[in-house]
């Protein structure tokens, strides 16, 4: 398996980084991240230590369906579909349908690796 490379950059930051990439101005580097959260806080939400636990029963076990997953994490059906949807948004996980309409969830990274600067960039490029 492989990394997932992660950057945190402020709003603000990743508008003006994403208009330059649509405008041509910068083309995407092949070790900037492919993720980007807007602040640490929302980083810890997203990869706070509970769910990177998650991720790697996922990856060990590999459930057929969320009830499955339920069974080996002792968390609801409810509150593993909206973790995992919201994983699922960022890249960190996909949902596959299997039989009769079971969602499978499938963990493609081993790690990751996160990209930070020391301050907010003004203009809008990576680190």
């Amino acid at each position: 398996m492989k990394t997932l490379k992660i950057g945190i950059m402020s709003y603000e930051d990743m508008k003006a980084y994403t208009k330059a990439i649509a405008r041509g101005e910068h083309k995407r580097k092949p070790g900037e991240p492919k993720i980007w959260f807007t602040s640490m806080q929302s980083f810890a939400r997203v990869l706070s230590e509970r769910n990177r636990d998650l991720l790697a029963l996922i990856a060990e076990e590999k459930p057929e369906s969320l009830q499955e997953l339920e069974d080996l994490t002792g968390r609801k059906v409810s509150n593993l579909s909206r973790t995992l949807k919201t994983m699922e948004q960022y890249g960190i996980v996909t949902l596959e349908r299997g039989r009769r309409g079971r969602i499978k969830p499938r963990v493609p990274y081993s790690g990751f690796q996160l990209t930070m600067p020391l301050r907010p960039q003004a203009t809008g490029k990576s680190a």
